[in-house]
């Protein structure tokens, strides 16, 4: 079974930046579970976090992402990263 992984984004805070993210992922058909995107104290950027499953090819879209314009940093983490445990406990019934 694969883990998940958390990636950290920091990126330029206008309209489209989501869809480019999503659409990189979506060209290499590799599937993101969880999405939240936040804007940061500095009005022209936004933190995005992704989770996704740990693949052979997670490596190449790290790199990949790098080198989209928006992206400013990418950051990855293990599956434990306390954002998402503490958004998916506002979604348990």
């Amino acid at each position: 079974m694969k883990t998940n992984t958390i990636l950290e984004l920091t990126v330029k805070n206008h309209s489209g930046v989501m869809m480019h993210v999503c659409s990189l992922f979506a060209r290499r058909v590799f599937n993101v579970d969880g999405v939240l995107c936040l804007p940061t104290g500095d009005v022209t950027k936004s933190r995005l976090w992704l989770r996704v499953k740990e693949d052979l090819r997670l490596e190449q879209m790290i790199l990949q992402l790098q080198k989209l314009e928006d992206v400013l940093a990418v950051r990855r983490h293990g599956a434990s990263h306390a954002v998402f445990e503490r958004i998916g406990e506002y979604f348990r019934e």
